[in-house]
């Protein structure tokens, strides 16, 4: 018999494609999968404010550096102090590279301090933080409450958003540690919408505005000397501020100091970006190199020289390691420093 004209048994061909079927898929390289393709950049704030501003700035560079260089479209996603995009990003946002974000810097400390917070800080996949910053307090420039000394004694109107944002936990930080009376008047949907408030003599001013926003959106204020900047919150002076008193040097009463300290490592990722949890590996990996290379981009430094930008970052693993420190906080600690940002 010609072996040349032998045909195939119905039994070879179902186990050929038996076989085929039993081989692995070849993975898609994280270019594939992002070439053509657009990333949702989910910012927590309102447009105009300083995490608006970083979160664009970002947007713009951060591209070229993505394997498949996808577009990044920002979106702003205003709600509950920025607590609406950290959880849409940890539990509805898509599990797949496409959305990442940016939300305010204590939100990793929310379900520490019981702020109706339903993630776990230390699961997202954290991206990097553009820089560290300060927080301060500040009132307009025709308030009785011009200086920190002044602020613990003359009644002050204080804008604030929701619970979990920064204008609202350092201004009951300062009314529950240090007796400052304070009025919180809750509801603006940003910070932007606060400092509009101030100018129009609606509010006093508020906490928790950041130094770097000051220098970046609000300029004029200090040429015109519009603001009082009563005390600045970090673990160490800014030399620029060398004039304004250190939250951390009001006081050398240790429980104080432990509540002060918890809050204020928020500071050390001020602008953070973080994408939801278990993404791909090779894709989180690929984000997070993107952002490493974005912050030695000459084209990106010298377009945030020119927007006043801040530029000292934080990796990623850096805030991983952070987060792990801060969640085994003792637990008496955390709930007196809870207690102390409670309205």
């Amino acid at each position: 018999m010609d072996i040349h004209t032998v045909k195939p048994s119905a039994c070879m061909i179902t186990c050929a494609a038996l076989l085929i079927a039993a081989l692995p898929a070849r993975a898609q390289s994280v270019e594939e999968f992002y070439k053509g393709k657009s990333i949702t950049l989910a910012i927590g704030f309102s447009p105009g404010g300083g995490y608006d501003l970083y979160a664009r700035h970002l947007a713009r560079h951060m591209s070229k550096h993505i394997p498949g260089r996808p577009s990044i479209i920002p979106q702003n996603m205003a709600g509950a102090g920025s607590l609406r995009v950290a959880n849409f990003i940890y539990s509805a946002a898509p599990k797949d590279g496409s959305v990442f974000g940016t939300f305010a810097r204590t939100t990793g400390l929310n379900p520490l301090l019981e702020s109706g917070a339903t993630f776990d800080g230390t699961k997202f996949t954290w991206i990097g933080s553009v820089t560290n910053d300060i927080s301060t307090c500040v009132t307009w420039h025709t308030s009785k409450a011009n200086t920190w000394e002044n602020f613990l004694k003359v009644p002050t109107n204080l804008g604030g958003q929701a619970p979990s944002s920064e204008p609202d936990i350092f201004a009951n930080l300062y009314k529950h540690v240090f007796g400052a009376p304070i009025k919180l008047v809750p509801g603006y949907p940003g910070t932007n919408e606060i400092t509009l408030a101030m100018e129009r003599g609606e509010v006093d001013g508020l906490c928790g505005l950041s130094w770097s926003t000051i220098k970046t959106r609000h300029a004029q204020w200090l040429r015109d000397k519009k603001i009082n900047i009563l005390v600045q919150a970090s673990f160490k002076k800014d030399p620029a501020l060398g004039h304004v008193p250190l939250v951390m040097e009001q006081t050398k009463d240790t429980e104080k100091l432990q509540i002060l300290k918890l809050i204020l490592a928020a500071q050390e990722m001020a602008r953070p970006f973080a994408a939801p949890p278990g993404i791909p590996r090779d894709r989180a990996a690929a984000l997070v190199a993107a952002f490493d290379a974005t912050m030695k981009d000459p084209d990106y430094l010298a377009d945030a020289k020119k927007s006043r930008i801040d530029v000292n970052p934080v990796r990623g693993p850096e805030i991983d390691k952070l987060l792990a420190e801060l969640y085994a906080t003792p637990k008496d600690v955390i709930s007196k420093a809870s207690q102390a940002i409670a309205r």
